[in-house]
């Protein structure tokens, strides 16, 4: 392979800070707030023109698994407070508390009929009932606008159009950002980094130690391509999925055959009747290969286009439907993660005992019979820490963890638990003048209770 030498050259430094955030996705947004909350100056980095990574340019816009099978809630802080602002702007779509962890035809239903179980509804194997787990849709643009919020609210510098591409480095220390924009190539100081661009663009480039095997047969071992078809009648495709199954299930078999996607769910915000999501899974090599990723949108566009056509040519009740919208970014579902100071590997999931260091803890929903037994899932601090390199932490699917772990935990609620731990513990050590690695984690732990996370009271010394 042919190789061109770059000649040397002076980057202008656009801004210093104590905290400097690369990416806006759930878990960087979570990390700029908090870390500004807790008095760092924070300046956060975000390559799109908007705020929300998957949740929003993803049109992954669903906040699931905050809630066990039984009913019990794990995830508050931070993300409660965003499903509450959007709230405020009847944004959302969310189960009641009185529903979570409870069965009944008609609740169940809900979700069933509108394609969402995989998200909703789980089957409790004690008592053999399908109950409700807490899950929240929200809607992406009101959300764009409600991060917007939060993060001037925060007094946070936010750099959008912009590319974080090389940590700085000075020995083994991070000591900035370089990112690229329209305006040039530019350097941001900070006494902190967090990489939270999920693929771990920025600790790749520090050197930092990591892996990024994953078996194919994971969800997070694919690309996806989600997109919104509106102006569907939902009564007549009923109707003829009642009257003529076989009909209809042959009209699906006879899609697939042609490249089409089958398996969409039914949107459920306010005033979407008539919307229909997809969100189908792609098969790819690698998520952060560049012609593998332009293989993935070119084709999936062609295949959502073979989609809408059949559907609207031969399915009663798509008639009058239209391609609304499709996701202006690829939903990338796993890729790097760092070898921290504890990696987090399947064993740890069959572990009921808390780290010392717990920082968040996570319902396990999707594991059958095993979920029954072992509800929960303790992150520890140290998974967000890389070894060796100092002035580091990550905040996004890039955690430390094996690839059975993070294809479990490296969702929308997850990362903005990541984010809050990860933003606070930041601005900790720039106020101590120490690494983030020897941040006191109990003082940490206060912090983030303090903060609304749920949290055990009493921790385990498993190291």
């Amino acid at each position: 392979m042919k190789t061109v030498f770059e000649p040397s050259r002076e980057t202008k430094v656009c801004r210093e800070a104590d905290v400097v955030v690369v990416g806006g996705g759930p878990g960087g947004i979570s990390a700029a707030i908090s870390a500004a909350r807790s008095g760092a100056s924070t300046v956060l980095i975000e390559r799109y023109g908007h705020l929300g990574g998957m949740a929003t340019g993803g049109l992954v816009n669903i906040i699931p698994n905050l809630s066990d099978i039984y009913g019990r809630r794990h995830i508050a802080g931070l993300c409660q407070e965003i499903i509450d602002r959007m709230q405020t702007r009847d944004a959302i779509h969310a189960t009641k508390k009185e529903e979570w962890g409870r069965g009944g035809k008609a609740l169940v239903g809900r979700y069933s009929g509108a394609g969402l179980n995989h998200f909703y509804v789980r089957k409790n194997s004690i008592t053999g009932e399908e109950v409700v787990l807490y899950t929240v849709l929200v809607d992406p643009e009101v959300l764009k606008d409600e991060l917007n919020r939060m993060i001037e609210e925060a007094g946070i510098k936010l750099y959008l159009h912009s590319w974080g591409t090389q940590a700085i480095m000075e020995s083994n220390s991070v000591k900035g950002v370089i990112f690229e924009s329209k305006s040039g190539r530019q350097a941001v100081l900070g006494k902190v980094v967090i990489d939270s661009t999920g693929d771990g663009d920025i600790f790749e480039s520090a050197g930092v130690e990591y892996v990024n095997k994953i078996d194919p047969r994971r969800r997070s071992s694919h690309l996806a391509f989600c997109f919104w078809i509106t102006s569907a009648n939902y009564k007549k495709e009923d109707e003829f999925k009642r009257t003529a199954p076989e009909k209809y299930a042959e009209l699906m078999n006879e899609l697939a055959k042609q490249g089409g996607f089958t398996m969409h769910f039914r949107g459920l915000l306010k005033d979407q009747d008539g919307v229909i999501w997809f969100h189908p899974h792609i098969a790819c090599s690698s998520q952060t290969d560049v012609e593998e990723m332009t293989r993935v949108d070119v084709e999936s566009r062609r295949r959502a286009l073979i989609t809408w056509e059949f559907l609207k040519k031969y399915v009663p009740g798509y008639e009058k439907s239209f391609i609304m919208l499709t996701a202006p970014q690829l939903g990338t579902t796993g890729g790097r993660r760092i070898i921290g100071e504890y990696m987090l590997t399947a064993k740890d999931m069959d572990s009921d005992e808390p780290f010392e260091d717990t920082i968040a803890v996570f319902a396990s929903n999707d594991r059958g019979e095993l979920s029954l037994k072992h509800p929960r899932m303790f992150i520890p601090y140290r998974s967000l820490v890389p070894r060796q390199i100092e002035g580091l932490l990550v905040a996004c699917r890039g955690f430390s963890s094996d690839d059975e772990v993070n294809d479990h935990f490296n969702l929308i609620p997850h990362c903005i638990c990541f984010g809050q731990a990860a933003g606070t513990a930041a601005a900790m050590a720039v106020n101590a003048g120490i690494s983030p690695r020897k941040v006191n984690v109990q003082e940490l732990r206060g912090n983030l209770i303090k903060q609304g996370a749920i949290l055990p009271e009493a921790v385990g010394v498993r190291e």
